[in-house]
């Protein structure tokens, strides 16, 4: 289309991909003249990662102007993050201490993008922490267990890991973006994807995940086998699960037929990670790692049980489970 053929003609005349996102500098203080303008502009065109700067001007009022400068990478880039980083620290400062305007503050959809991340990435591990240890509490007291908790936070991280793998795999790599849905390999996955998924999938995975051990569970209330608990759970709620997977799933591909490439990402990644979750989480490693565990699965000590307010699940001995590990 116009916007494919003007991307071209940018191209094919020699400016780099930084003119799409360029760096706005914000000049403020008493010394805010045309002079210390110019001169900004032109220290700012000769730094690292830039390929030119100007001051329009009409871009100045009384004591305020903007100064505006391109980079040569996309500022979205792996490159352009070094090239913010050295503005800020030192590019930026060196023209305050030399005579320049009295205050300079970089401004951009770049710059803005990077402050974003840090503000809310910075923080995940703390946010990220409170839900584990959260739904760790919450399933203890709901399954009677110690052990299932864990196995569910490690699976749901897994769940998580697989749907970021996939993105990156197929977007910000490219391997099938192109040819599935026109979009070259970004080099970069938009920043509030990974939040969006870990919210809508952490959420989807750990209530699939309740769904099927709270049958378990009172199966082997009854039946006290733990082999047996995991053949009665799956059969009371796997065609459920899958089914629901399946229907999420298809619901959340069709999103990605819209033309933005954020949705596309967003899509791909919750319809992959559901059912991925629902196929190779729950149908396969759910009840493989809760063989393994045996009655280890349902062990819930008297003093946990207490500050918990529950029944207690003591461990089993061997021979009471007719087999069990």
């Amino acid at each position: 289309g116009d916007a494919d053929a003007g991307r071209a003609a940018i191209k094919a005349a020699g400016i780099p991909d930084g003119v799409y996102l360029p760096y706005i500098v914000l000049a403020e203080g008493q010394n805010v003249t045309r002079e210390t303008l110019d001169k900004t502009a032109s220290i700012l065109g000769q730094a690292p990662g830039i390929w030119g700067a100007a001051a329009p001007p009409s871009w100045q009022k009384a004591n305020v102007g903007l100064v505006e400068a391109f980079g040569l990478d996309d500022g979205s880039s792996r490159t352009a993050k070094t090239t913010i980083s050295n503005l800020r620290n030192s590019v930026l400062p060196g023209i305050v201490n030399n005579g320049g305007p009295t205050k300079l503050t970089l401004g951009g959809a770049a710059p803005e993008e990077r402050d974003f991340i840090k503000a809310v990435y910075g923080k995940f591990p703390y946010v990220l922490l409170f839900v584990l240890l959260l739904t760790f509490v919450l399933l203890m007291r709901a399954f009677r267990s110690v052990v299932l908790p864990i196995k569910a936070v490690i699976l749901n991280l897994v769940s998580l890991g697989a749907a970021y793998g996939i993105v990156v795999f197929i977007f910000q790599d490219g391997h099938g973006s192109d040819a599935i849905w026109n979009i070259k390999a970004t080099d970069a996955v938009i920043s509030w994807i990974p939040l969006m998924i870990f919210a809508f999938l952490y959420g989807i995975s750990m209530d699939y995940e309740v769904f099927m051990i709270t049958r378990m569970r009172e199966a082997y209330d009854e039946t006290h086998v733990t082999k047996r608990a995991i053949e009665l759970g799956l059969a009371r709620t796997g065609k459920l699960v899958t089914s629901a997977a399946l229907v999420l799933m298809f619901a959340f591909f069709s999103l990605s037929t819209s033309p933005g490439p954020d949705i596309k990402q967003f899509a791909i990644g919750l319809s992959a990670g559901i059912i991925f979750d629902a196929t190779v989480i729950r149908a396969l490693l759910v009840p493989s790692t809760m063989m393994l565990l045996g009655r280890w699965n349902w062990w819930l000590p008297h003093w946990t049980a207490r500050v918990l307010r529950t029944r207690p699940s003591p461990l089993e001995p061997v021979a009471a489970g007719a087999g069990e590990r």
